[in-house]
């Protein structure tokens, strides 16, 4: 492979990584670390970038108790060649014990993720960026917000993306006592009460946020939604920290916050999903999830009804945000007034709520008619494919997967009007040809039975009428929710940072077949 060294040298720093791509590393099929979407964000754009030739390299800590749980037989005797970094390797492993023997990304200690995260900001600021010598810095969720401090010091542009609003704090003698000298860039963190001089702030433990910290230093921001940006910035969530928003607010009005929407990972594709009972396609959907739909009823023990309007929750239950109390309210209504239409609807979650739904289920015998099953990603992908409808009514959404993976599969997305369901979700209308759901726009009861009520009348449309709509759904969720647009518009930020292309168009990879991932 002939890359051009001229290119700049993109570092995305994460905690967290799904897979990355083959050929970037020789320890690349072993290094997967995920507590949550940023592991599944991070690699989709690492590989996006690696494979349309942009010198991309990334800093992850080395979980090495994660690691070794991840690897074949094979691998764990060859453990050591795999960690060999060749000259030309991308894949940094910030090295503490911090981090070696642990099971899981985070503790469920907050005082101990400090630790963690402190170690491996460490190792990034005092080793891997100094040997890097990186164009341009990419930082990920509070955990790598000190680093923007850092860079903007040393001249580097950063970029600082939030993937969730949570935070943690310590003061400055900490820091520098786990090994960071901040000296030189104490004043590009954020303190939550300004010290006038760096003394002040080391010894009177002035608090430091890390994720504002990231906010404040970086040089652009952003969200994975440019609706839920909008609704910070105008003071639309209460939970959001005030410094938070007072920081994304100046970055906003300073044209450098954007929201860049999150996208499913390309496994979840009903042409290939092989944890589906029959695969189909936007061509022959229609028999597909007929196919489907009778496999999970029997699976579940649901009526056996190919034509039973069947709604499918892919959520956590969870009542602050999710909108699960919503649906609570009118479950029994909602199965009454659609009783001759054999409506079901299956839960395929965790969460507080779960036992809410099994004893309202148990309290009117509906046990025929709703499911509710603890999470299993296998039973979650026939959800989507058996599914004639989601359920998201959510109180808020960063971003939100469920309601785009749900339109590649021909389930049409039922949804409050807020955050990034906003951003992916129009409500169907289908004179017009527009539209790929039902959005309601106050969050209560009454307006999701209202979507539920839309979405019936949808389902009663003749077959070639309702048909023709969900074909169009399927090539549209296909085509605008990928990865590649997502990458796209990292790439047009880095160029905007930048100034200059970040990929050579005419450049090729002298390979005998395109990079692959592994997902281990």
């Amino acid at each position: 492979m002939i890359r051009n060294r001229t290119k700049p040298r993109i570092l995305i720093i994460t905690p967290e990584v799904t897979y990355l791509p083959e050929r970037m590393a020789t320890i690349s099929g072993s290094v997967t670390a995920k507590a949550g979407g940023l592991a599944d964000v991070s690699a989709a754009l690492i590989n996006a970038l690696f494979t349309q030739g942009a010198d991309v390299h990334v800093a992850i800590p080395d979980y090495r108790a994660i690691f070794n749980g991840r690897l074949s037989a094979y691998l764990k005797k060859e453990q050591q060649t795999l960690r060999r970094v060749t000259s030309d390797d991308r894949v940094h492993l910030a090295a503490d014990r911090a981090f070696y023997y642990l099971n899981n990304v985070y503790s469920d200690h907050g005082g101990e993720n400090s630790m963690i995260s402190l170690a491996f900001q460490r190792e990034v600021i005092n080793n891997l960026i100094p040997r890097i010598r990186p164009d341009l810095i990419h930082c990920n969720d509070w955990m790598t917000g000190l680093i923007p401090a850092m860079a903007k010091k040393a001249g580097i542009p950063s970029l600082f993306t939030i993937h969730n609003v949570h935070s943690v704090k310590t003061n400055l003698e900490i820091i520098e006592d786990r090994g960071i000298d901040a000296a030189n860039f104490w004043d590009n963190l954020y303190y939550d009460f300004p010290p006038s001089c760096y003394e002040e702030a080391r010894k009177k433990n002035v608090p430091i946020n890390f994720l504002v910290s990231g906010v404040f230093a970086a040089d652009f921001v952003n969200v994975v939604s440019p609706t839920f940006l909008k609704e910070i910035v105008e003071g639309r969530h209460g939970f959001v920290d005030y410094h938070l928003r007072r920081e994304l607010s100046n970055k906003y009005e300073a044209s450098c916050a954007v929201g860049i929407l999150n996208a499913p990972d390309s496994t979840w594709d009903p042409e290939t999903d092989d944890s589906i009972f029959c695969n189909y396609d936007c061509e022959n959907f229609s028999e597909g999830k007929r196919k489907n739909k009778l496999e999970l009823q029997n699976i579940l023990g649901l009526i056996m009804n190919p034509d039973a309007p069947l709604f499918f929750w892919p959520s956590r239950l969870d009542p602050y945000q999710k909108g699960c109390n919503l649906l609570s309210d009118i479950l029994y209504q909602v199965t009454s007034k659609y009783w001759n239409d054999n409506l079901q609807i299956v839960f395929v979650a965790n969460g507080e709520y779960q036992d809410v739904f099994k004893d309202i289920v148990r309290l009117h015998d509906l046990d025929r008619r709703v499911a509710v099953r603890d999470f299993s990603e296998p039973l979650e992908r026939m959800g989507y494919a058996a599914s004639d409808f989601i359920l998201m009514p959510s109180l808020f959404e960063p971003c939100g997967l469920p309601q785009m993976t749900a339109t590649k599969y021909g389930s049409l997305p039922i949804a409050c009007d807020t955050g990034g369901l906003h951003d992916t979700i129009s409500h169907l209308d289908p004179e017009n040809n527009s539209g790929n759901g039902f959005l309601f726009k106050i969050f209560d009861s009454a307006g999701l039975f209202w979507a539920i009520d839309q979405a019936m009348v949808f389902y009663k449309l003749g077959p070639e009428q309702k048909n023709r709509h969900i074909r169009r759904i399927m090539k549209e969720g296909k085509e605008r929710f990928n990865h590649e647009n997502c990458a796209k518009q990292y790439i047009d930020l880095y160029q905007r940072m930048l100034r200059r292309p970040v990929i050579d168009p005419s450049e090729k990879f002298l390979c005998e077949s395109p990079p692959e991932c592994i997902a281990l």
